[in-house]
């Protein structure tokens, strides 16, 4: 990208938005998949500048936010262990487990380390051949290369002191849970650009023709996600149901090819439970058989367990687009990114974190108004 600013024009953007008005006749619910998308969406208050009769649903593309609470214990034990370092990516450390979170089990004394690249994790794992090295492999498909990579080096290595906690998910096939669910309110999609760069737009194809549904492959600037919108509009406005690719500097529609060879040498499509959705069938990366030496919860011997959401959290539900942050009771009184109910508070990513950080002011005045 040459310039940021080119991509925040605001005159560029008015112009968009006049023209998404001026092709606009109908109500549409349009999905943005991406957390990213959901921040930049919030942030620069491109929902404020649609016309009345479009809807933006904010969907479940926050990987940190979907992951299970059993998987966020089976880390917390794991990290609790005196042999062990456990590595991790920054935004995994606040997100609540069933009674704490990574962050606590540092304060007392657990050797959690955040690493900025899971080949951080492998060189740990060199320099440290006394000590378990764990890495927390959490991702869409646009941060599963590097984590394979990781593991093949240490395999390479011979490396026996590393292993990975994974809870990698794929896209495509949530998408297709929210399309197959009664409750679907979702007319098209907004797809995510950084998975798209890795994975191209192909999967796409068949989920537009089998649901009708138009998915624009979209980036993260405010720009972008005002082109995307426009671009699925006049799809739905004529009655047309593609896959088109609005992120044409970044993603091409076969992707990264050698990324993706690399993650089918070492991953293998699995099952994989999704915090507040469930379980949703190959939507998930789990080691093959040649690589199994590197699953942490078979080292560990982890016993898988099931954990009841906290009662008063409606991740859940914002999480399938149901709801939105701010129709939670909790949302910035009792749930707050410091005392948080759910990932989607203290994610990065997270729809409710969004709101708490851009909107809950205007929120506030909004419900003093009435």
């Amino acid at each position: 990208m040459k310039f940021l600013d080119e991509y925040r024009d605001g005159d560029l953007a008015q112009k968009l938005a006049a023209e998404i008005h001026r092709v606009t006749t109908r109500a549409w619910k349009i999905m943005e998949v991406c957390g990213g998308q959901t921040h930049a969406i919030v942030k620069f208050g491109i929902d404020e500048l649609l016309p009345k009769q479009i809807t933006l649903i904010h969907g479940p593309g926050c990987p940190v936010c979907v992951t299970p609470l059993e998987v966020i214990d089976q880390a917390l034990e794991i990290a609790a262990r005196p042999e062990v370092i456990f590595t991790s990516f920054g935004d995994m450390l606040r997100v609540p487990g069933s009674t704490t979170d990574l962050l606590a089990v540092k304060a007392k004394g657990g050797d959690v380390r955040i690493v900025y690249s899971p080949l951080d994790a492998v060189k740990l794992a060199e320099e440290n051949p006394l000590r378990e090295v764990v890495f927390f492999g959490v991702g869409f498909e646009t941060t599963a290369p590097a984590t394979a990579l990781a593991v093949y080096q240490a395999a390479q290595k011979q490396l026996k002191n590393f292993s990975l906690l994974i809870s990698h998910v794929l896209v495509p096939p949530a998408i297709e849970a929210l399309l197959s669910s009664p409750d679907c309110r979702v007319q098209a999609f907004l797809a995510a650009g950084h998975v798209c760069a890795v994975m191209g737009y192909e999967e796409y194809l068949p989920l537009a023709k089998k649901y009708r549904v138009p998915i624009v492959v979209t980036g993260f600037e405010p720009l972008d996600i005002l082109h995307g919108i426009l671009m699925t509009v006049q799809q739905l406005e004529s009655g047309r149901a593609e896959v088109e690719n609005q992120y044409v500097r970044a993603v091409s529609r076969a992707g990264n090819q050698p990324a993706q060879d690399l993650v089918k040498k070492v991953f293998t499509v699995v099952p994989r439970k999704w915090r507040g959705i469930g379980e949703i069938p190959l939507s998930g990366l789990g080691l093959r058989r040649g690589y199994a030496a590197f699953d942490a919860a078979k080292k560990f011997q982890l016993t898988d367990h099931r954990v009841e959401e906290p009662a008063e959290c409606i991740a859940g539900l914002i999480l399938q687009g149901l709801k939105k942050p701010h129709e939670c009771p909790a949302f910035g009184a009792r749930c707050t990114p410091e005392h948080p109910f759910g990932a989607t508070m203290v994610s990065s990513e997270g729809a409710c974190a969004a709101y708490y950080r851009y909107r809950r002011h205007d929120l506030k005045e909004m419900a003093g108004a009435k």
